[in-house]
């Protein structure tokens, strides 16, 4: 596709071996793109899992469908032990926050008996603790992010509704109903501050361990983290976009730790779509009603990214794009690593990444040319399997549709790692923190044992070895400046000495002038001060002689 920025005009021109009879110019953004179809490439899909933006609220709160197998934490009871379970109890993760992978949290629990929507002070709270909240009146974020500057060390948000699955084992409120849909501890948008962990316990089981608390009793809890880690090869997915923002830092850097991890770590890329037909953008006359939002008429859909169906990138723009880079990895990611994926997606973040250059084929075709990728061998891997035109399908967007919806994928940009979401912030640390936790003990890289322990992950992966930590000098700084302050206090000692010397003789050979008689025994005297002077050691050149 290629656009003159200063023609309200976009003129699709396909390559001559898969040109349709007719090429259209057309209005800018209008409901009938033109694309180039070309293709090829089973993709393997992987587990994954969904990790921002959704507004997860108090009362209302965002709610969803969620899978209670993809929890990899546990909450354990230790005390009161009427209260303690073997398994733990059942609960649900939060979106946000940075759980400690491989570790836990063990603390005693105090009940807020606030909903914690704004900021608190108790005097009583000595950190560490886990503090419980009840849900309702803000957002999850906002209720976390205040007990975490209250001190707390982890979060329990306590349902206040019953769950419809629940309601024979689930006492509900006076006046309420049971929600159909489980609530999602979702980010807010503003979660990227939040370091704790939280979960969310079910009415039935938050209840009693309330009770206990305002009984003044003693509720010990323990929440641990971990992913599976059933050998020494580790399986990593990453949903996202073309025009995911979000993840547009990540994966500019996280390739220095994917070319470090090698093949004990086998990466796959998903693209984030949606169902055009589920969405009702075909009409009953087989065509697009969505406008530019979609492909195959109306089949493939994502969203304006400028939320402007008039001018610059289109949910269609985005939907080529997405098979595009899945066609790459299907090209170049055999090994699990796709160097080229990688590459291709800095180089078009930095090329073609604009409103006026997205779409158009030269851009692209430099930014492959630059990262050594096949032009040609792409669209044809795009054409073969459905293209964009007309009603038929395309094998690879399918494949994407039917697997977000067999995952549950609601959200992105997100990783999961051994079928497991990764919680957390989607940055360097936090991934790769989880991907070293997914393998067996014993058997991780090298490069996760020398560097996931340590504060600067990112340049550890690139260098080597940790960064010194900040306020620490590096031991080869430390003895330069020992030695130099020896050296230093060595010469300034030796002057000194010197100096006092000096000093002293003429002292006394003032008392001798002073108290004796100048004669031959003053004359005698004399000549041993002289030969004092003689043998006393003194300076020359830097050294005593």
């Amino acid at each position: 596709m290629t656009q003159d920025s200063k023609d309200p005009l976009r003129t699709v021109t396909l390559p001559s071996a898969m040109r349709q009879p007719a090429v259209t110019t057309r209005p800018m953004r209008s409901s009938s793109l033109n694309y180039r179809t070309t293709g090829w490439m089973p993709i393997v899909v992987l587990f994954s899992s969904c990790v921002f933006l959704l507004l997860g609220g108090g009362g209302g709160g965002g709610v969803g469908v969620v899978d209670a197998s993809r929890v990899s934490s546990s909450v354990k009871v230790h005390l009161p032990k009427e209260l303690s379970r073997t398994n733990g109890y059942d609960h649900r993760e939060a979106l946000f926050g940075i759980p400690p992978y491989g570790g836990s949290i063990q603390q005693n629990v105090i009940y807020a008996n606030t909903d914690m929507c704004s900021a608190v002070t108790n005097p009583h709270w000595k950190p560490p603790f886990i503090l419980m909240v009840d849900r309702g009146g803000c957002t999850f974020v906002q209720k976390v992010r205040n007990a975490q500057h209250a001190g707390a060390a982890a979060v329990i948000i306590a349902d206040n509704m019953c769950q419809c699955q629940h309601e024979k084992v689930c006492t509900p409120e006076v006046n309420s109903v049971c929600e159909k849909h489980e609530p999602i501890m979702a980010d807010d948008g503003s979660g990227h501050d939040i370091t704790i962990p939280s979960v969310l316990l079910f009415k039935q089981d938050a209840d009693p361990l309330k009770k206990a608390l305002l009984n003044q009793k003693s509720v010990r809890m323990e929440l641990s983290w971990s992913l599976p880690n059933p050998d020494d090869h580790v399986e990593w997915d990453l949903w996202t976009s073309p025009t995911d923002y979000v993840s547009k830092q990540f994966k500019k850097e996280f390739k220095d730790a994917v070319l470090a991890l090698g093949p004990s770590a086998s990466f796959t890329p998903h693209m984030y779509i949606y169902d055009g037909l589920a969405a009702n953008c075909r009409g009953t006359d087989g065509k697009s009603q969505c406008f530019n939002l979609c492909t195959n008429e109306g089949r493939y859909c994502a969203n304006d990214p400028e939320n402007d169906l008039d001018y610059g990138i289109s949910g269609g723009d985005v939907v080529t794009e997405s098979l595009r880079r899945l066609c790459i990895w299907g090209l170049y990611g055999d090994d699990g690593v796709g160097v080229e994926w990688w590459n291709y997606q800095q180089e078009f973040s930095n090329l073609c990444d604009t409103s006026e250059l997205f779409m158009k084929d030269d851009c692209v075709k430099t930014a492959m040319a630059n990262v050594n990728i096949d032009y040609d061998a792409v669209e044809q891997c795009m054409y073969t399997h459905g293209g964009l035109e007309g009603v038929e399908s395309n094998d690879i967007l399918q494949q994407q549709l039917d697997d977000k919806e067999s995952k549950g994928i609601v959200i992105m940009p997100v990783v999961y790692v051994n079928g497991v979401a990764v919680r957390g912030q989607l940055e360097f640390s936090t991934v790769f923190k989880a991907i070293c936790a997914g393998y067996a003990p014993g058997t991780e890289p090298r490069v996760c044992t020398t560097c996931s322990k340590c504060s600067d992950e990112k340049t550890c992966v690139t260098t080597g070895k940790c960064p010194a930590e900040e306020g620490t000098v590096k031991q080869s700084t430390f003895v330069a400046s020992l030695a130099s302050v020896i050296l230093i206090f060595s010469a300034v000692g030796a002057v000194c000495y010197v100096r006092q010397q000096r000093i002293m003789k003429e002292q006394v050979r003032g008392m001798i002038k002073e108290y004796m008689p100048l004669d031959a025994t003053h004359q005698s005297m004399d000549t041993a001060l002289e030969q004092d002077d003689i043998d006393t050691p003194s300076m020359q050149n830097g050294r005593f002689t």
